[in-house]
């Protein structure tokens, strides 16, 4: 970090308003030093990210549970003689597999689900109604990011969700509201400028391609030069 803090003069990195980052301490230690005067901000997509997590561990307990009742069921069947047949819900997927195939529809918003999207939610939320709250919390705070302008009314929806989710007492959500009340100040600037450093994760996953390309780096004063090359 001296490094770079000696390519830069002082005065330049003073000139910096404010700055989109995740929420690792290393990279706020980072950022406080080099840039004092700039506003920090933690980009939308890492607390959103959080949520998303809660609501898949959710959904993997019930999947493990699921496991477990369907090994007891083999077990029982084949004690009696019988050939064990797993239930099948109305789009024929077993209960295993609801809840494997559920994964990808929780990521997204259910304004983007498919048909077959569709039609399985209505079967995993009526079987497990706590992965529809965790999956609705989830879709709250996403809502907020999205349809909230002002700094001021997203600090009063932002408590509102807090007091939902400690309401609801999804334990995976713990982490999550633990780690807003740690970053509440830079979670709410947000809502200044609705800056976020997405530019800067693609760059990276360009970065990491390129470097995956060559399995490593041996000289890195020359990847980085190529790197200049190609992308700047």
């Amino acid at each position: 970090m001296s490094k770079c803090l000696n390519l830069i003069s002082k005065s330049q990195r003073d000139k910096v308003e404010e700055i989109t980052l995740d929420m690792a301490h290393t990279m706020i230690n980072i950022a406080t030093k080099s840039f004092p005067k700039a506003k920090q901000v933690t980009d939308r997509f890492h607390v959103q990210k959080l949520a998303n997590e809660a609501v898949q561990d959710v959904r993997i307990k019930y999947r493990w549970a699921a496991f477990d009742k369907d090994n007891n069921d083999y077990e029982i069947a084949r004690n009696k003689g019988k050939t064990y047949v797993p239930t099948l819900f109305s789009n024929g997927d077993t209960l295993k597999q609801l809840l494997a195939r559920s994964r990808y529809l929780l990521f997204k918003h259910q304004s983007k689900w498919t048909d077959k999207q569709r039609k399985r939610s209505v079967i995993l939320f009526e079987k497990h109604p706590e992965i529809y709250e965790a999956y609705k919390l989830s879709s709250e705070l996403h809502n907020i990011y999205q349809n909230t302008k002002e700094k001021g009314v997203a600090f009063t929806k932002l408590a509102q969700w807090y007091n939902t989710v400690e309401k609801s007492g999804l334990k995976p959500f713990n982490t999550v509201i633990r780690t807003i009340q740690q970053h509440y100040l830079s979670i709410l600037n947000y809502f200044d400028n609705r800056s976020t450093n997405a530019s800067a994760e693609s760059f990276n996953s360009k970065i990491k391609a390129f470097r995956t390309q060559f399995r490593g780096v041996r000289d890195v004063n020359y990847f980085l030069f190529r790197l200049e090359k190609i992308f700047a």
